[in-house]
């Protein structure tokens, strides 16, 4: 649905090749998490952990080792510095790292091959598109005017796009509010969409969940700007209203920001420096802002650390249907498959030159993990039935880069296992 909405936008609005509006189910393999696109070149880059290219790609097709060479050399990529030392995003290049963002990975890929076969361009330009499409259809007023493809058709069909929260889950949060933590959930949709979200994945009562909820959040900017900068505002009928100079008390705000949000939390606690713990899927707009500049302790989830579980050696292929993951069969394989045109998320091989010994490094998007999370995750569901006081080894614990991986690390950072997962 992500794909269409952003295509459609380009071939209607913006004249793109209709070619663009048809998917070939197995083109869903290019997308995979931590990639680079390299905006003015129209490459896709996997980055080791010291910012090498380990994999790329002009367009969706995949360049060769000697092409890599060419094109980058055995040295970090030139903009390596900015994008690690902020985990950030520019005009030059744009990092995909979270499962709501990677169609249009696959979409901007496409439109070079389609720039490629028509005009043969060097450099690119098409971005400031990708940008107005991705605007056109998630903009703060979408929802209730239903514009775009997008909202439109989530309201229309929930269930399709949306899995229940499992009960544990539930039963989870219950315990942990029963337990005087005080429960937040921070998003930066608005409060539209997380209405429409959170009644049909948690229920009608969603609300009782939680003790703040904060919509139109704009991570990761709620981390990083002061309160000038990004007031907390109440909303009436989904609208937001004037800025305010505190915030005094827990309810449903918008905007706002994480000094103003931990002074609350002072208060609410009775004390000094209340710890906060905070889940998130995007190493960009959640995990690295929140442990940067706020250093709250945070959870990494990681569906990738599913793969493991999920991948089915072609020796049993005939098990019956029940034993597969449940996304297998005629649906279309979950995001978190290993993508064979990228391979492992967390590891790979750097491109030898002719004869060279291969060497398997850390991808840049697995170093980050180890530096910015207190623990990585798959789901919520893996750790909803541990006992509230359950003490997780943490990544800076211990030196081991696997430590912090529950409830175990992905094979491909084992020792003796490359082999399996390599291939």
């Amino acid at each position: 649905l992500i794909y269409d909405s952003f295509a459609h936008y380009l071939v209607t609005e913006k004249g793109y090749d209709e070619d663009l509006l048809t998917l070939a189910p197995d083109s869903l393999d290019f997308c995979c998490k931590g990639l680079v696109l390299d905006i003015e070149e129209g490459n896709f880059l996997k980055l080791a952990e010291d910012g090498t290219v380990l994999r790329a790609s002009h367009g969706t097709k995949s360049m060769t080792s000697e092409e890599i060479l060419e094109t980058y050399g055995r040295r970090e990529w030139k903009h390596f510095n900015t994008v690690s030392g902020m985990v950030s995003r520019t005009a030059k290049y744009y990092l995909y790292d979270n499962y709501f963002d990677l169609p249009g990975a696959l979409l901007c890929a496409r439109v070079v091959d389609s720039l490629d076969q028509h005009d043969g361009q060097k450099k690119y330009d098409f971005w400031k598109d990708m940008v107005a499409a991705i605007q056109h259809n998630y903009k703060i007023t979408a929802f209730k005017e239903d514009s775009g493809m997008y909202f439109p058709e989530v309201k229309k069909h929930p269930d399709k796009y949306l899995q229940r929260c499992p009960e544990s889950v539930k039963k989870w949060l219950k315990q942990l509010k029963s337990a005087g933590k005080i429960l937040l959930l921070i998003t930066s949709s608005h409060s539209d969409y997380c209405r429409l979200l959170c009644e049909h994945i948690i229920g009608n009562d969603f609300e009782e969940y939680f003790d703040i909820v904060i919509t139109n959040a704009l991570k990761p900017g709620f981390f990083s700007h002061t309160p000038n900068q990004r007031p907390f505002r109440t909303l009436e009928n989904d609208e937001e209203q004037e800025a305010l100079l505190s915030l005094d008390k827990p309810g449903w705000y918008s905007q706002g920001n994480a000094t103003q949000l931990y002074e609350l939390l002072k208060k609410m606690t009775d004390k000094l420096d209340p710890k906060v713990v905070y889940f998130g899927d995007s190493m960009h707009s959640d995990i690295f802002p929140a442990r940067h500049y706020s250093n709250w302790e945070t959870v990494f989830i990681l569906e990738e650390l599913l793969g493991d579980e999920i991948m089915v050696p072609a020796e049993t292929e005939s098990e019956p249907l029940e034993k597969k993951g449940k996304y297998e069969g005629d649906q279309p394989q979950a995001p978190y498959f290993v993508s064979k045109q990228w391979g492992s998320f967390f590891m790979d091989r750097l491109p030898g030159l002719e004869n060279a010994e291969e060497t398997l490094v850390r991808t840049w998007s697995c170093k980050c993990i180890s530096t910015y999370s207190t623990i990585a995750i798959p789901t919520l569901e893996a750790i909803a039935d541990l006992p509230l006081d359950y003490r997780f080894t943490r990544f800076s614990s211990n030196s081991s880069a696997t430590a912090g991986y529950y409830p175990s690390p992905p094979r491909a950072l084992l020792p003796n296992e490359e082999s399996v997962t390599m291939k």
